[in-house]
C-alpha cells in the first residue's frame, strides 16, 4: 500500500505528473516507474491506493481539482473519489485510500517541485462546488428488511443458530427470525443482530459476487459491519469488508439464500427497512465526517506504548470456554500496560465481578451459561476503558475451523499423492487486532533432501479464526515439498498493522489473486525430482489477499550445487529463515541455505513496499571456520543486550551487523534452544544437542559461547529439550537423547530418563512447564493433562503440532492440531484457573520471534526472554511500540 511518512529525500517520495489527455493525469513514482493505482479497480470507500505498472486503466488516471490555498484533491477517474490518509492519520506509515470527498485536510495535497527539471504544471479542474454525501441513518428498535425486487420476501433467520448458518428471505410472518436489531459501529457502518437468535449476519470474508451471505456470532470484524446507503427511499447493503452488495439474486421462494454482489442497478439490492412499532422509521441522520476506525479493544483505549521495539497491536484476546462450574473466561494482560491495570468482566451488560480484578487474567464465572457473552474492560487509575468484542462461549476447550482441503494428484512418474495440513504460523493478516492462521499444506509424498522423486506442489492457505478463507497461494511445481525446502515466515515487516508472508517461489508460483510469478509453463525437475535449474524468487505477500507485493531473486542464491556439499541436490536446498529486529526497533527477515558445509545468511528489510538487502554472510568470505555449524532449526535474540537481535545458528551466532560474533566450532546438530534457563545466571543460555564427536549436549552461555557444562554420548544426539518441569530444583531442567540424562540447569545430573524430547507447553495453573508429544499432554510426575482424540502429529517421529503459542486469552499457550483427516484445524486452549499475572508472551520479544521461526525446518517449542518458571521474578515490562 501507499503511505504517508515524514519527506526525507528519498526517489520512493518523489512523484511525477503525467498527463493522459481528457484532463486526466497518471501519478509515477520516480524509484520504480510505477503509477499511482487503486487495487483491483475498486470503487469501494477504504479501498487501498498502490503501485502498479501502467497499463492504462481508469483506477490509475487522476484528475486534480483546485480546493483553495494551494492545494488539490487527486480525484480517480473510475469511482469519482480521491486520495485520503486513512482516519486523518498524522502517523508515518498511515495508509492511503480512496474515499468520497468531504473536505477534510487528509484529503488535501500540494505539490511541491523536488529538481530542476521539473515536471509540466498540471492544469487543475475548477475548485468544485462539494457535493453533499447521504447522511447517516438513525434506528432504535427492531426492524423487517424487505426486498424491492422481490416484494413479498423479508431476511429471515430461519431460526438457525450454528455460525456460518446461511442467511435466506421469507414471506412475512412477523416472526422474530425476520427482526433485526441495526447495532451502529461507526459512520454508516451496522452490525444487523437478529432477534430471535443473537446471530448477526455475516458476509464471512467470501469475496465472489454470487456468494452466499451467512450468519455468525459477534465478532465485530468487518466481515459483520454493513454500510446502510440511502438510495432515493429505500436502502442498499455493502459489506465493510469485500464491498459487495446484500442481493436477493431474483429468488421469490421462500428459504431462498440471500447472496452478495458487486454493486448493479437492480432492484434485487434495494432493501426497505420496516420499523417493527415502539421506534422510529429511520430516517436520515445528519452528513457523516468520514468514518473512523473502529478501534480493537485495549491497546488504542489504554495509555499508548512509547518504547523502542515494534510489536503487533492485539486485542483483549478474550476466550471463553464452558466448564462443569460455568463459564471459564480468560483475556490477555497487554505487554505496554502498566503493573496496576485492573480489569472488569461483563457477561452481556452485567459486571460479573464485584470488585476489579487485579490478579491474573482469568475468571469462572458461576453463572454463565453456553448462550452468554463477555467482555473485559481495563481500569487504570480508576478510569475503566473501553470494551473489548463481545466473545461467545465455546462448548468444548476446542475451537473448530473448516479447511478445504487441496485436490491431489499424479506426478509424473505416476505416483498418486493426496494433502494433510502441516506447518502453522499466525499473524494478524488484516489489522483488526486477531490473530489469522496460515496452513502449509504438504502432499503425501514430500521428500527429505536426501530422498530423490517428484512431490506435488506445496499450497500455503490463510483462514480466520471463525473459519473464513481469506486466500490460497500454490507454491508451484519448481518448489519441491518438504520439511527443508519452504520456511514461511508471517510477520508486519514494514509496521502497517497487516502482517505480511514471505517465503522462497519459483516460475509458476500463484499468489492469492491467482496471478502467476515468472513463467507459468516452466518446468525444471529433474528425472530425481529435484530442482537445481532455473530462477529463484524471494516474494513477500499480503496477509490480506495473498497478492503477491513485491519479488527479488532470491539471496543466498544456488549458484554451484556441489559447493554445498554435494553434486545430486541435498545440502543445496537446506534452508533455514526468521525474523530479526537487526536494527533493534524494526524487523528485518534472514534467509538462510545451508548448514551442514557452507552457510549463507542474508538479511533483507520490507520497507515502503521494496525489498532491499541489509547484508550478507558467507562462510566463503572470511569465515570458513563458520561452515558446518549449523542445525536444523534457528533461533533469534539479543544475546549481547544491546538491544539489536543475533542470530543463533546452531553452534555459532551472527551478529546484528552481518558479521560473525563467536563460533563454538561444536558442529551440526538437529535441536537447539535459547532462552532464560537458569534465572542465577545473568543473561541467556543455549542449550543444543551435536551430530558429531563427542556428541551428547551443551548447555553455554548465549552471549560469549563458554560452555558452562555438557554431556557426551557415543554417537549422534539427535534431540534436547529444556523447560522447567518440576520445583525440585532451581531454574529449568535439560535433557536430551541418546543417554545424555536429565539435569539440573547448573548441570547436576538427575539420572537417566525416558521422558518426550519433541514439545513443551505451558497449559495448568502453575509456573510449571508441561510436556507435548504426539496430541498428548502431560505432567512430569504426573499424568496425562490432555489427550486429543480424533487429531494428529506432524512430520513423523517428530511428532510436533501445527503450532504452540500463545494465541488466545492470558499468557498460557494454546495448541493447534489437525484432524486426522485434515478437513479441520483444532485450537486448545487450557481451563484450568491460575493464580499468576503475566503480559502476553507474545508481547515478549525473544518468544513472538520464536513463533515466527517455529514451523522451520525441524519443528522446535518457543522459549520466552525471561526465566518462566517456579520461584521467577515478575518479568520485565517489553521495551515495545505498537503498530497502528
Amino acid at each position: 500500500n501507499v503511505q504517508q511518512w515524514t519527506y526525507n529525500g528519498g526517489t520512493h517520495q518523489h512523484w511525477r505528473i503525467v498527463d493522459v489527455g481528457s484532463g486526466f493525469y497518471r501519478i509515477e513514482n520516480r524509484n520504480s516507474g510505477k503509477v499511482l493505482d487503486v487495487w483491483e479497480i475498486s470503487t469501494a470507500d477504504g479501498a487501498n491506493v498502490v503501485q502498479w505498472p501502467y497499463w492504462g486503466g481508469e483506477g490509475q488516471q487522476w484528475r486534480l481539482n483546485d480546493v483553495g490555498d494551494g492545494y488539490y484533491s487527486i480525484e480517480a477517474r473510475h469511482s469519482g473519489k480521491v486520495l485520503d490518509v486513512w482516519n486523518i492519520s498524522t502517523a508515518d506509515g498511515a495508509n492511503v485510500v480512496q474515499w468520497p470527498y468531504w473536505g477534510g485536510h487528509g484529503q488535501q495535497w500540494r505539490f511541491v517541485a523536488v529538481s530542476s527539471a521539473a515536471t509540466p504544471t498540471p492544469t487543475p479542474t475548477p475548485k468544485p462546488t462539494p457535493t453533499p454525501t447521504p447522511g447517516g441513518v438513525n434506528f432504535s428498535g427492531y426492524y423487517q428488511v424487505r426486498n424491492v425486487g422481490q416484494s413479498s420476501m423479508y431476511l429471515d433467520g430461519m431460526g438457525r443458530t450454528d455460525n456460518g448458518a446461511n442467511l435466506s428471505m421469507w414471506a412475512n410472518t412477523n416472526h422474530y427470525n425476520s427482526h433485526w436489531e441495526f447495532i451502529r459501529v461507526s459512520g454508516n457502518y451496522y452490525q444487523l443482530k437478529n432477534r430471535s437468535t443473537g446471530l448477526f449476519i455475516d458476509g464471512m470474508g467470501r469475496t465472489s459476487s454470487g456468494s452466499v451471505c451467512g450468519q455468525w456470532a459477534d465478532t465485530n470484524h468487518y466481515n459483520s459491519h454493513w454500510e446502510i446507503i440511502p438510495d432515493g427511499s429505500y436502502y442498499r447493503l455493502r459489506n465493510r469488508s469485500t464491498g459487495l452488495y446484500l442481493d436477493s439474486n431474483g429468488q421469490n421462494s421462500n428459504g431462498a439464500d440471500v447472496v452478495q454482489r458487486s454493486g448493479r442497478s437492480s432492484t434485487d439490492q434495494r432493501w426497505t427497512i420496516i420499523s417493527m412499532g415502539g421506534a422510529a422509521t429511520p430516517t436520515p441522520g445528519p452528513t457523516p465526517t468520514k468514518p473512523q476506525s473502529t478501534p480493537t479493544p485495549p491497546p488504542s483505549s489504554t495509555p499508548a506504548a512509547t518504547g523502542k521495539r515494534q510489536m503487533e497491536n492485539l486485542d483483549r484476546g478474550v476466550v471463553a470456554v464452558k466448564v462443569s462450574n460455568g463459564v471459564f473466561v480468560s483475556w490477555r494482560m497487554l505487554g505496554h500496560e502498566p503493573s496496576n491495570v485492573a480489569y472488569n468482566l461483563y457477561r452481556g451488560s452485567t459486571k460479573v465481578n464485584s470488585s476489579p480484578i487485579t490478579g491474573a487474567t482469568n475468571y469462572v464465572d458461576t453463572a454463565g451459561t453456553t448462550s452468554s457473552t463477555y467482555s473485559v474492560r481495563a481500569i487504570i487509575n480508576g478510569v475503566e476503558y473501553a470494551a473489548s468484542p463481545a466473545v461467545s462461549v465455546w462448548g468444548s476447550n476446542y475451537l473448530q475451523i473448516p479447511l478445504q482441503v487441496p485436490a491431489g494428484g499424479t506426478t509424473p512418474d505416476g505416483v498418486k499423492y493426496t494433502y494433510s495440513a502441516n506447518d502453522c504460523s499466525v499473524g494478524d493478516l488484516d489489522g483488526d487486532g486477531k490473530y489469522e492462521i496460515v496452513v502449509k499444506w504438504d502432499p503425501s509424498n514430500s521428500k527429505d533432501n536426501s530422498q530423490s522423486g517428484y512431490t506435488g506442489n506445496v499450497y500455503l492457505d490463510a483462514y480466520t479464526l471463525s473459519g473464513a478463507r481469506l486466500w490460497r497461494i500454490d507454491l508451484g511445481r519448481n518448489i519441491r515439498a518438504g520439511a527443508h525446502y519452504t520456511q514461511f515466515l508471517v510477520y508486519d515487516l514494514d509496521g502497517d498493522g497487516d502482517a505480511e508472508v514471505v517465503c522462497k517461489t519459483a516460475d509458476g508460483t500463484i499468489d492469492g489473486t491467482g496471478k502467476v510469478i515468472g513463467n507459468a509453463n516452466a518446468d525444471y525437475r529433474n528425472s530425481s525430482g529435484y530442482i537445481l535449474d532455473g530462477p529463484e524468487y524471494l516474494t513477500i505477500f499480503s496477509g490480506a489477499t495473498g497478492r503477491a507485493m513485491e519479488t527479488v531473486s532470491y539471496q543466498p542464491a544456488r549458484g554451484k550445487v556441489s559447493d554445498w556439499g554435494d553434486s545430486y541436490g541435498n545440502r543445496v536446498d537446506r534452508f533455514l529463515a526468521c525474523i530479526a529486529y537487526l536494527d533493534g526497533q524494526r524487523p528485518s527477515i534472514v534467509m538462510c541455505r545451508g548448514y551442514y558445509t557452507r552457510s549463507v545468511l542474508v538479511a533483507w528489510d520490507y520497507r515502503n513496499g521494496n525489498l532491499t538487502r541489509r547484508w550478507t554472510f558467507d562462510t566463503n568470505n572470511g569465515y570458513s571456520s563458520y561452515a558446518g555449524q549449523g542445525c536444523h532449526s534457528l533461533s533469534v535474540a539479543d544475546v549481547d543486550n544491546d538491544g539489536r537481535d543475533e542470530i543463533i545458528y546452531g553452534a555459532c551466532v551472527i551478529d546484528d551487523n552481518g558479521k560473525g560474533l563467536y563460533n563454538t566450532g561444536l558442529k551440526h546438530g538437529d535441536a537447539l534452544h535459547v532462552g532464560d534457563f537458569d534465572p542465577d545466571r545473568p543473561g541467556l543460555e543455549v542449550w543444543q544437542c551435536h551430530e558429531n564427536s563427542p556428541y551428547g549436549a551443551t548447555f553455554r552461555d548465549a552471549r560469549t559461547g563458554s560452555i558452562i557444562f555438557r554431556f557426551t554420548a557415543s554417537s549422534d544426539t539427535g534431540r534436547a529439550c529444556v523447560g522447567d518441569i518440576t520445583a525440585n530444583n532451581r531454574g529449568c531442567e535439560v535433557w536430551a537423547s541418546n543417554g545424555v540424562p536429565l539435569a539440573t540447569c547448573k548441570g547436576q545430573s538427575l539420572g537417566s530418563h525416558s521422558l518426550p524430547i519433541n514439545f513443551m507447553i505451558w497449559w495448568d495453573g502453575d509456573l510449571l512447564r508441561e510436556l507435548l508429544d504426539g496430541t498428548t499432554i502431560s505432567k512430569y510426575g504426573g499424568g496425562t493433562l490432555l489427550s486429543a482424540g480424533g487429531c494428529s502429529a506432524n512430520n513423523g517421529t517428530k511428532a510436533n503440532p501445527c503450532l504452540t503459542a500463545d494465541i488466545l486469552g492470558d499468557w498460557r499457550e494454546e495448541v493447534i492440531w489437525r484432524t486426522s483427516d485434515s478437513k479441520y484445524l483444532r485450537i486448545y486452549t487450557t481451563t484450568a484457573v491460575t493464580n499468576h499475572r503475566i503480559y502476553t508472551l507474545m508481547h515478549d520479544p525473544v518468544y513472538r520471534l520464536s513463533i515466527a521461526w517455529q514451523n522451520v525446518a525441524y519443528n522446535q517449542p518457543p522459549h520466552t526472554g525471561f526465566y518462566l518458571g517456579e520461584g521467577m521474578s515478575t518479568p520485565p515490562r517489553p521495551d515495545i511500540y505498537l503498530t497502528p
